[in-house]
């Protein structure tokens, strides 16, 4: 069972910084997705991939990994970068 370990980005259409110090464990995909032959629908017979576990810090997603015997990669968050511009600058 492999999870990967990364930090909540923020959505593009939201202003607001809730929720993006969250970190997420997420399961990777082990089963390959099929077409159902009577709907057309894509599915699978995987559950884990379904899972999606929040933790306050990158440390307890990995203790918790560690716990349950689950490989897990962690990925880095990139560094934010701010863009320091006056109103003014706007109509130049």
């Amino acid at each position: 069972m492999t999870a990967r370990i990364y930090q909540q980005p923020k959505h593009a259409m939201q202003s607001g910084k809730a929720r993006t110090d969250d970190w997420v464990l997420e399961f990777e995909q082990s089963a390959a997705r099929f077409a159902d032959p009577l709907m057309g629908w894509t599915g699978t017979g995987d559950t884990q991939s379904q899972v999606r576990l929040t933790f306050p810090s990158k440390d307890a997603a990995k203790a918790y990994a560690e716990k349950y015997g689950i490989t897990a990669r962690v990925h880095a968050t990139p560094a934010k970068r701010l863009k320091l511009q006056a109103y003014a600058d706007n109509f130049r």
